[in-house]
């Protein structure tokens, strides 16, 4: 029988803004919680993965790596990976779920750490990036052009659905009223309060045509997925989740020059790895740095049409909780916070193992997807309770 890979254990830290609390306790209280919750315990543990490693020249955005962790809980380790060249934050689960496949791991504990916020305050500690003459690898497709930040270049994907297919910031709008009217039911979210559109309409610009509920928000807090492999479920007392599907894609990171997002490709990508059809979806976790790309999964996984996911998201009735296709139910990043993917993993397992209280989605969900990225680099996963 071929060997399976399950979701055993998810961890979550306090997650805020400007915390004091260091990224290494932060990532400890999330792998205690995830050990716990897979019932484990950390001489178990045999394989780390993380994305994407730990950033010396931007500590802020990734401030903790695999060989700390390995020493901090003193683990035995057989196999770990941690890369920012990989497909998307998602894309160190799926490395996780391979490996254990392969036999060469049997409890993968996945994490992603993330202490924006705190960094900017706290500048001595967490030197910001320093400006460069000259501009060299990626930076050199958007540094020229003062594009900066991500939602320079998907703005600009955003901006063609308006042009070419008609979206209207009302129908955008959509996606951060439903994210925030999830996170006010989610206790450890940052937004504690739904969102109108009225405020919407008037928030200030941030790039055509985001504003600034359609922007996440820089949060820390660290966020952890242990995997498994199916002959070791015996040594588990949660429910595990199966890793039924995964795939990944990295397209051109010219924002000026890209024909469309690569979560097209990964969404087509992923039917090709499993049985599961679209249909048998009940709840969807799409990654949301920015309003638009919500919109750019329903497209790449097939929901509807290229050119007709606004239309989809029209109203927001489709992805509230009680609609068909509910959305970023934990509030997603513009609700619960920048964790940076690995937020959407989480709440996938929350909702098929039914313990997302006031935002639980009825009718026993069994399947969803989870995604993270969707630019120049994008990875889906797709989750089923057996």
């Amino acid at each position: 029988m071929a060997r399976e890979a399950y979701v055993t254990g998810i961890g979550m830290s306090e997650v805020g803004v400007r915390l004091t609390r260091s990224p290494l306790a932060l990532t400890m209280d999330a792998i205690k919680e995830a050990v716990a919750d897979a019932g484990l315990t950390l001489a178990q543990i045999d394989g780390v993965s993380t994305y994407p490693g730990k950033m010396q020249t931007f500590l802020g955005f990734s401030p903790i790596g695999v060989d700390e962790i390995i020493e901090t809980c003193g683990l035995k380790t057989r196999w770990h990976t941690g890369a920012a060249e990989a497909t998307a934050q998602l894309g160190s689960i799926a490395d996780a779920a391979a490996a254990v496949k392969a036999g060469l791991a049997r409890h993968v504990i996945c994490f992603r750490t993330v202490y924006e916020a705190a960094a900017l305050a706290r500048p001595e500690e967490f030197p910001p990036l320093e400006r460069r003459k000259d501009v060299t690898g990626n930076s050199q497709w958007v540094s020229p052009f003062g594009a900066f930040s991500a939602a320079c270049w998907t703005a600009q994907f955003a901006m063609r659905q308006m042009k070419r297919h008609g979206m209207t910031r009302e129908q955008l709008a959509q996606i951060a009223i439903n994210d925030h009217r999830n996170a006010a039911l989610n206790p450890r979210a940052i937004v504690k309060q739904p969102l109108s559109i009225d405020t919407y309409m008037e928030a200030r610009m941030i790039s055509t045509p985001f504003c600034l509920y359609d922007c996440d928000r820089f949060t820390d807090a660290s966020t952890v997925v242990i995997v498994s492999a199916s002959d070791a479920l015996d040594e588990i007392s949660s429910t595990p989740i199966r890793i039924a599907a995964t795939a990944g894609s990295v397209e051109r990171y010219s924002w000026d020059q890209a024909d469309y997002a690569s979560a097209y490709p990964t969404g087509r990508a992923l039917w090709l790895n499993t049985d599961y059809a679209r249909d048998d979806v009940d709840v969807v976790q799409f990654y949301d740095g920015f309003a638009f790309q919500p919109i750019t999964w329903l497209e790449g996984l097939g929901f509807c049409d290229i050119g007709e996911g606004h239309r989809f998201i029209e109203g927001g009735s489709r992805i509230a909780l009680d609609g068909e296709l509910p959305m970023n139910t934990g509030g997603g990043q513009l609700g619960w916070g920048r964790l940076h993917g690995f937020g959407f993993a989480y709440e996938a397992v929350v909702q098929l193992r039914g313990a997302g209280g006031a935002r639980q989605v009825k009718g026993d969900p069994r399947v969803a997807i989870a995604t993270s990225g969707g630019g120049p680099m994008a990875a889906a996963l797709l989750l089923a309770r057996d």
